[in-house]
């Protein structure tokens, strides 16, 4: 007689089911916060210096699978961890000069209005298609962040970082606006068009219709983007004419204000005189004009007579028409930044006033509360006032329209520049003070979508880069290294067409506005008849 033992599997204890269970509960917990995260780091990605704008389709994707169907509240919290996975490494460049509490706090702000913009894409996540109501409820974000506080601070719209996509072509139908939706939209749609794809191979259903809506979202954004091609040219309509961007440079780290100020000044006359110097060696074209950066001269050439004769010098020295960019230090009063023409013969003879003043950089905002976070906030001594008229120069038979560093980010100054008869466009900036980081490459590249979306040449003179002229289809002619002394010299297409964009102004973005509000009327009206709806109780 034999014995036979029969083994049997006794379950672990409950606490031991528990413990095993962990890892599993947290790796769902926290896939979607990663992938939060992750979507705004593949959107940061997606901006200069790196030729990656592709990479927003992904992130976009990355997020609407991170918020369709959570609940807003959900929502709300999911979208600011992709606000601070997008914007802490865009914005890094904030804190160079200050530190890193103004960064963090700038970030920490900002992200709200992306957590706001998710909070809707979820909200409206469930609709039949919902990736045209979560494109449109991103563009209301960003069309509030370019708003308030302070008036706003559109810097990392998705627009920007489309400057060499299949894209870009979209801002001369409806501006930054119509092309963020554009991207957004395409986004989505790749998400919604791979969900359904996962769900008809699970279940053998094919839902034709949301499908179809799905691959709609995928695909018309990109055929959209071909077709618009057309309305990008670089054609002349008024001619050309030869433009001169001035990049002096700054001197070495270590000089105290004073000296460097002056320093500057020196270094953008010293360069123009150069490019005299090769103009009469029959080396470079003689411009038409010449245009100098913002802050090549914060000594007010009105106050200081220094100052006024070395900028008299370099430009007899040219012997055309230059657009200087100056301080000015009225004795009561706030402080300006200035652009001054400055006439060969008759010396200055119009200015422009920058009329979006940066918060926080040219003034400060809630000066005492700001104080006790940050003690260096008085080095602000005197704050920067705003400018009230449009700026254009007509300089040499060519009118440019003036957009001051910082005001290339707001559609409206650009625009304005262009209605009231701008040919041309100059960007002068001052990206000095944040060092080698990605922020002169991102402003160049706003540049660049401002090119096309109103169909003109731009230049970008910088005080130490990167300077740069630009064609009306948004190519590069002429492009300097960041801080190196230089010159660049371009024939530059000339024209006065309106595009769709600049004629329809804020139109496509109150759409756009409008289609979102829409979205989560329909949202909430749904919402509404459920709970009004009675459930079932099942018979017997």
């Amino acid at each position: 007689m034999s014995a036979t033992m029969t083994v049997v599997d006794v379950p672990p204890p409950a606490p031991e089911r528990r413990r095993a269970g962990l890892p599993r509960r947290w790796a769902r917990r926290s896939a979607r916060p990663a992938a939060a995260v992750l979507s705004g780091a593949l959107l940061f990605l997606s901006f200069p210096p790196r030729p990656l704008w592709w990479l927003a389709v992904p992130g976009f994707a990355l997020l609407g699978w991170t918020l369709r169907g959570r609940r807003p509240r959900a929502g709300f919290g999911l979208g600011y961890l992709a606000g601070l996975g997008f914007l802490l490494p865009l914005l890094v460049w904030t804190g160079e000069e200050v530190g890193a509490v103004p960064w963090l706090a700038l970030v920490a702000a900002e992200s709200l209005f992306v957590a706001a913009a998710c909070l809707l894409v979820a909200a409206v996540s469930r609709l039949p298609a919902w990736p045209v109501f979560a494109a449109a409820a991103w563009v209301l974000g960003e069309a509030a962040r370019s708003r308030v506080p302070f008036g706003g601070f559109p810097w990392g719209k998705i627009a920007f970082g489309q400057a060499d996509g299949v894209f870009l072509p979209l801002a001369a139908v409806g501006g930054t606006p119509l092309l963020g939706f554009a991207v957004a939209l395409c986004g989505f749609g790749l998400y919604e068009t791979v969900r359904l794809l996962r769900a008809y191979k699970a279940t053998g259903t094919l839902p034709r219709r949301p499908l179809a809506a799905a691959a709609l979202s995928l695909f018309v954004p990109v055929t959209a983007g071909l077709a618009a091609q057309p309305l990008v040219s670089a054609a002349a309509q008024d001619g050309t004419a030869t433009v001169a961007a001035i990049q002096g440079n700054v001197p070495r780290l270590g000089l105290d204000f004073n000296d460097q100020r002056r320093a500057v000044l020196d270094n953008h006359a010293r360069r123009t005189e150069q490019l005299a110097a090769d103009v009469a060696a029959g080396e470079v074209e003689k411009p038409d004009f010449v245009l100098w950066p913002e802050n090549s001269s914060d000594l007010d050439p009105y106050r200081n007579g220094d100052a006024r004769l070395v900028i008299d010098e370099a430009v007899k020295a040219i012997g055309v028409p230059t657009v200087v960019g100056a301080v000015l230090t009225p004795e009561t009063g706030t402080l300006r930044n200035t652009l001054i023409q400055w006439d060969p013969r008759r010396g200055p003879v119009a200015t422009y006033d920058k009329r979006h003043v940066q918060p926080f950089g040219e003034y400060i905002p809630l000066r005492p509360f700001v104080r006790v976070f940050n003690k260096d906030v008085d080095r602000v001594a005197r704050d920067f006032g705003p400018g009230t008229t449009v700026g254009v120069f007509d300089l040499a038979g060519t009118r440019v329209g003036l957009v001051t560093c910082y005001e290339a980010a707001f559609d409206r100054a650009v625009r304005d520049t262009v209605t009231h008869g701008a040919q041309l466009i100059s960007v002068p900036s001052n990206n000095a003070t944040f060092g080698r980081s990605e922020m002169t490459y991102q402003q160049l590249a706003m540049s660049r979508v401002r090119a096309v979306e109103h169909s003109r040449s731009v230049v970008v003179p910088v005080t130490s880069g990167v300077s740069a002229i630009i064609r009306p289809d948004g190519t590069i002619v002429e492009e300097s290294r960041m801080f190196t002394p230089d010159a660049l010299v371009a024939q530059v297409p000339l024209r006065s067409s309106l595009t769709p964009a600049t004629r329809m102004g804020p139109l496509p973005e109150a759409a756009l506005v409008a289609l979102a509000a829409a979205g989560l009327g329909w949202a909430a009206a749904v919402a509404f008849a459920r709970r009004r709806t009675p459930a079932r109780v099942p018979t017997a």
